[in-house]
């Protein structure tokens, strides 16, 4: 049978452009029918609109916010709650209706209950640990589409590499760069974290560093609530003696010295000088990514709404950045994932840490982003993301994975857990899949961490199977997985 793909790239140097492991591996079979490699991407270029583009929600996005729950938070406790079953599985909590009828979620959560018929909930995440059963591995799982088997002899991963698979925004940026004069992807108000190993998963890696984000971490620790009102961004202003007119004339200088040295120009083409210079002279000139910093500028009241907190004023930047033209934002909940007071890491004092903490910080600070990207119609070309590593225990006080927990604990849990997912064509007041009677495992439609960035893709109208090329010019596909196309309306 010979199959026909759709818009390819312009040759191997450019995969990005289309072209996937799985149409090369046709090439051989098509060459038995006369069919050469150039030949099948003159047929590819020809055959126009993909399977892929056809499918619902492809290129719906052209923003993203990741709002990332490090630490793992308890879907029992939260929006997935269970009755009729035993003390040692059920939440402490009382169930509460939400506005999408029979379905529940626990009294943590009164103000999302009210805005889920704005998003759509995926109770059935589901995968099986390779090898290590922490957070790290399962955070650099959900972030770069991969594992690693590379561990330290502490039995962590390994600190950042070269190496290392990139972030999915710092895939994104490559491959859909922002139209505006924008910082492209950002990331606050915390590195991802385990212990000692500080940003794994959270950098392009062998991409190089012109695809990292830009780590807005403002100083203080994860117990100063109030950090985000001294975000510093320094490097994107123009000093007092350096007026943007003056700037400008020297980038006309600096064209007329490329003019005269079409040497030096040829030796350094493959480097992209004049790209990455405009984009910097851009983006500092235009003040753009300044303006969209100055968070105080924002109504009083709805700073408020969102929480006079670290998450819920990160979660209003990252509204204020994609509204200004960033293509990717990653707001990280601002408590390292092995810790206490306000962190997803329940091991222990679950109720007391999740009532009067964490629970009241999410609450508020993503029903109100919500509500604020629907009112001023970015939710149509946002997509939002929320999720944390994996769920907890459906049992407490039991150890899954090597930790103490109490019997007001739940210890790590990837077999069934929550995602949320909004905007950007996905249903709104729908629920994607079903978890069993314990919270344990899906019952229906399970979806793998994988196959929900295969989505983000999708939705970015980036094929999940296009080739990137490693440190050792290894061809890697994006991601191992499809896109669960069900999610869109």
């Amino acid at each position: 049978m010979i199959r026909v793909p759709g818009q390819p790239g312009r040759d191997l140097c450019d995969p990005h452009l289309g072209v996937t492991r799985r149409d090369l591996l046709r090439v051989g079979g098509s060459a038995l029918l006369g069919l050469t490699l150039g030949s099948m991407f003159e047929l590819k270029a020809r055959a126009g609109v993909s399977t892929a583009k056809k499918a619902p929600g492809w290129g719906k996005a052209k923003s993203i916010i990741m709002v990332y729950l490090q630490g793992g938070p308890s879907h029992i406790d939260l929006w997935d709650p269970k009755e009729n079953v035993s003390d040692k599985f059920r939440s402490v909590f009382k169930n509460i209706p939400t506005k999408i009828p029979g379905v529940n979620y626990t009294e943590i959560l009164p103000q999302l209950a009210k805005v889920n018929d704005k998003f759509n909930m995926i109770r059935s995440m589901s995968y099986t640990p390779n090898g290590l059963f922490n957070h790290t591995a399962a955070i650099y799982q959900i972030m770069t589409g991969y594992t690693t088997d590379k561990v330290s002899a502490s039995g962590q991963l390994e600190p950042p590499s070269p190496k290392d698979f990139p972030n999915f925004g710092s895939n994104i940026i490559r491959l859909k760069p922002p139209t505006e004069p924008m910082l492209p992807f950002v990331m606050l108000p915390r590195p991802l974290q385990e212990s000692n190993v500080v940003g794994k998963g959270g950098t392009a890696g062998f991409l190089g560093k012109g695809f990292d984000p830009y780590y807005l971490f403002p100083d203080g620790d994860d117990m100063d609530l109030t950090k985000m009102n001294r975000i510093k961004i320094d490097d994107l202003k123009l000093r007092p003696d350096v007026f943007s007119v003056r700037l400008q004339r020297r980038a006309r200088l600096r064209d007329a010295v490329h003019e005269a040295m079409p040497e030096i120009d040829k030796a350094v083409e493959q480097y992209n000088l004049n790209e990455y210079y405009d984009r910097a002279l851009n983006l500092i000139v235009s003040g753009r990514a300044r303006d969209a910093f100055a968070i105080e500028r924002e109504d009083v009241k709805l700073r408020e709404r969102y929480g006079m907190n670290t998450f819920g004023q990160s979660c209003l930047l990252a509204r204020r950045l994609v509204e200004a033209g960033t293509r990717v934002v990653e707001v990280i909940w601002p408590k390292v994932a092995n810790s206490d007071n306000h962190s997803w890491d329940h091991h222990q004092g679950l109720t007391d840490r999740m009532k009067t903490r964490s629970g009241p910080m999410l609450d508020q600070g993503l029903s109100a982003l919500f509500e604020d990207l629907d009112q001023r119609g970015l939710l149509d070309e946002t997509l939002v993301v929320c999720l944390g590593e994996f769920g907890r225990s459906p049992e407490k006080g039991v150890s899954t994975s090597g930790n103490g927990n109490s019997a007001d604990g739940r210890d790590h849990w990837p077999y069934c857990y929550t995602a949320i997912t909004a905007g950007a064509g996905i249903k709104r007041g729908n629920v994607h899949g079903k978890s069993d009677k314990t919270g344990s495992s899906p019952t229906e439609d399970p979806v793998h961490p994988t196959e929900l960035l295969a989505t983000v893709y999708h939705a970015f109208g980036i094929d999940p199977e296009t080739i990137v090329y490693n440190h050792l010019n290894q061809p890697r596909e994006l991601v191992k997985a499809k896109a669960i196309t069900k999610l869109f309306a």
